[in-house]
């Protein structure tokens, strides 16, 4: 059976004149896409008025927690005990997000309980992911 986490979360968006907008974001997790974590973004919160939906390694949201990582289009480090920033590079610009960490580590702990670390089910999810990529060929 497939479980949906959901998760509100509030943010506070870094403008480039340093002012802190507040954000309502939705931490999502799939358990049939087990290594992954969704923060889905409302179309208020985006420049185009589209929704958006940032998707990346759920280990990758584990060690930003904890100590700075990435070195894509999504990098994490702590800011303090207290905050997690959170940073998304896309070709039409950057997004730099503080999250309490706490909700963060919160969500990570619920995401655990659906699916453990090494219990992932890589092949499942890598045959659903190319059977819904060549669906009808």
């Amino acid at each position: 059976m497939d479980i949906t986490l959901q998760q509100p979360a509030r943010a506070r968006l870094i403008t480039a004149e340093e002012r802190e907008v507040p954000v309502s974001v939705t931490l999502r997790y799939l358990s049939s896409d087990p290594l992954a974590v969704h923060f889905d973004f409302p179309s208020e919160a985006c420049l185009d008025g589209d929704a958006l939906s940032w998707t990346f390694a759920r280990a990758l949201l584990q060690e930003g927690v904890h100590g700075p990582v990435g070195s894509g289009d999504v990098q994490i480090w702590p800011c303090g005990r207290a905050l997690t920033v959170l940073e998304f590079h896309s070709p039409c610009g950057l997004a730099l997000l503080q999250f309490d960490t706490s909700a963060l580590r919160r969500f990570l702990l619920r995401t655990y309980a659906v699916v453990a670390t090494g219990q992932e089910d890589v092949g499942g999810a890598v045959e659903r992911g190319l059977s819904s990529l060549f669906d009808g060929v």
